[in-house]
């Protein structure tokens, strides 16, 4: 059985579940290279289905993550939307959501949702739709490998489906809800309004803010939380549930009575004290999950755990005994769990493999490399060697103090690079952090990079009593003394937490090599890593990509397959 799951909405992205169990994804914004892509990710589709010889007739199910479909917005966009949330317009969006209109326009977007899938050549009688936040529990329970002991899955994140949370037991390879709670008492709108409100992007730069938190004063981030913590109560039975207090308005338009909070605060208090907040609001529900449920070990998804530092907060929880977190569990991974559930609902599941590696995207031939870089050979704009092996050439511009672009086999699928993708460099010199910001990143300078760690090494760098998995960059962790001296470039130079990438030969033997060869002359078991993009666009996607941003930045060189491609002064 062929299965397709789509996400069409912020960061759409396309999955296909192949009848033997294998797993390609791609996300709209990559061949678009239109960062946070919002709506059908027909490119994406075209991939999946030419990859494996399929027309859209062909697909026996397709899967689409979300029953009320997302209005499409851009980056302007979303900023309108929160602008308006806390003025008249926001107020008036409010009270039509209580009226008759509601229904008449949620089904006239269904239809049209119906219609632009059914014009692909998909069969109307393939296409089914699952609820928002089942999608999410269903890539934290099917994504890790226990079936058979109880798994607590919980969710979180700003909204779907007019849901923001749900509290789940997985076994059997089936999924059990047992709370959820309304998307109006949502704390992740609540961070999204505040990014909005800090002058950043909401719904793409909470990461900032989660960056900030640690340089903020104890006692300031203490007091804003407390204050945040005001606005909510939760089940006074217990329950892994919470509320706005009476008076303070849905999360969405809450932007006033965060005026009043945050008037004459200091930006760095705020980002802190809602980072402090988020960290205990999601450390009492997995409490208060795993006392209602009695089940210890627990799997997460949804957006709102993208942020590593409160996930790093639930691991070290008593009361958790081992955690998942699916990677990049953003609504692009949704599309995965459409796919899911579709295979659950016809053969009960059982045929589901766990996420073992997360390079879901396209490969690109040795004649594709050539043919895109072939119009820069000829205008001179770049030069090209081929290395005996590319890795230890690699190696050996790493232990010289170089920046090195890595274009590598498969794509990496979501927010991370796992580097296939990515700009490495020596993780010892601080002074890098400076150099690959000025270069090509344009990032905020109190912004961390992470750090790819080969797993032999993970224990001698990083605390990690649980021994919990951690290869996504989707955990954080404290570092030992000789973490935050070799590491010093890959860590958050506040704090010295790391969010690493635990590389093992058996996820990505090329990758796990390169490594291996650099601590042979560095002494370090690890590299700095961070995604192959400039600033405001998407994960390089096609050879191309890779050269322009080595022809737009201050990189020197990009290892592409099996060639050092250089500017050619530097040839």
């Amino acid at each position: 059985m062929t299965i397709l799951g789509i996400s069409d909405s912020h960061n759409a992205a396309a999955a296909l579940l192949a009848p033997d169990g294998t797993l390609d994804a791609l996300q709209e914004e990559r061949p678009r290279r239109i960062k946070n892509y919002h709506e059908v990710p027909t490119r994406s589709i075209a991939w999946l289905l030419d990859r494996q010889g399929l027309k859209a007739a062909d697909v026996e199910v397709l899967a689409l993550a979300g029953h009320l479909p997302i209005p499409p917005l851009d980056r302007m966009g979303w900023i309108t939307l929160f602008r308006n949330s806390g003025r008249w317009q926001g107020a008036l969006r409010n009270f039509l959501r209580q009226t008759p209109l509601r229904h008449a326009v949620r089904s006239d977007k269904r239809r049209r949702r119906q219609q632009a899938y059914e014009a692909l050549g998909f069969r109307p009688d393939a296409i089914r739709t699952f609820e928002h936040h089942e999608c999410h529990a269903a890539t934290a329970y099917f994504g890790q490998g226990e079936r058979q002991e109880p798994v607590l899955v919980i969710t979180v994140d700003g909204s779907g489906d007019e849901l923001c949370s749900t509290v789940s037991i997985g076994r059997d390879n089936r999924l059990e809800r047992r709370f959820a709670t309304d998307w109006s008492h949502s704390f992740g709108t609540m961070y999204a309004v505040v990014t909005y409100m800090t002058g950043m992007v909401p719904n793409e730069h909470e990461y900032k803010l989660m960056g900030m938190a640690p340089y903020a004063s104890p006692s300031a981030s203490r007091r804003m939380a407390d204050q945040l913590h005001e606005l909510f109560v939760w089940a006074e039975n217990g329950d892994p549930t919470w509320r706005r207090r009476p008076g303070v308005p849905h999360t969405m338009h809450i932007q006033p009575a965060l005026d009043k909070i945050f008037f004459e605060q200091r930006f760095d208090a705020i980002m802190g004290g809602l980072q402090l907040f988020t960290e205990e609001m999601l450390c009492e529900l997995v409490r208060r999950a795993v006392r209602s449920t009695g089940v210890h070990r627990v799997a997460l998804s949804g957006g709102v755990f993208m942020n590593v530092k409160a996930n790093k907060r639930i691991l070290e929880l008593e009361e958790v005994e081992d955690l998942f977190v699916f990677p990049s569990c953003g609504d692009e991974t949704n599309a995965i769990g459409a796919a899911y559930l579709a295979r659950a609902e016809r053969d009960g599941g059982g045929s589901i493999r766990p996420i073992d590696a997360f390079y879901l995207g396209p490969e690109w031939t040795e004649a594709d490399i050539e043919g895109d870089l072939a119009p820069h050979l000829e205008r001179g704009t770049l030069a090209v060697t081929r290395p005996a092996a590319i890795n230890e050439a690699v190696a050996d511009l790493l232990v010289q103090g170089e920046v090195v672009g890595r274009f590598a086999g498969r794509e990496e699928f979501g927010a991370r690079s796992l580097g296939n993708r990515a700009i490495l460099a020596d993780p010892r010199n601080p002074e890098v952090i400076r150099v690959i910001n000025e270069m090509v990143k344009s990032r905020d300078f109190w912004m961390p990079f992470a750090s790819s760690i080969i797993a032999e090494r993970a224990g001698d760098y990083l605390f990690n009593p649980k021994k919990v998995a951690a290869p996504y960059m989707i955990l954080s962790f404290d570092t030992t003394e000789a973490g935050g001296r070799l590491l010093k470039a890959g860590i958050h130079p506040y704090d010295r937490t790391c969010r690493p990438q635990v590389v093992t030969r058996e996820a990505n033997a090329d990758y796990w090599d390169l490594i291996h060869r650099f601590e042979a002359r560095a002494g370090v078991g690890g590299v700095l890593n961070t995604s192959l993009n400039l600033h405001g666009l998407p994960l390089v996607h096609r050879p191309e990509d890779a050269y322009h941003v080595l022809l737009n930045s201050g990189l020197n060189y990009l290892a592409i397959g099996p060639f050092l491609v250089s500017k050619p002064a530097r040839a």
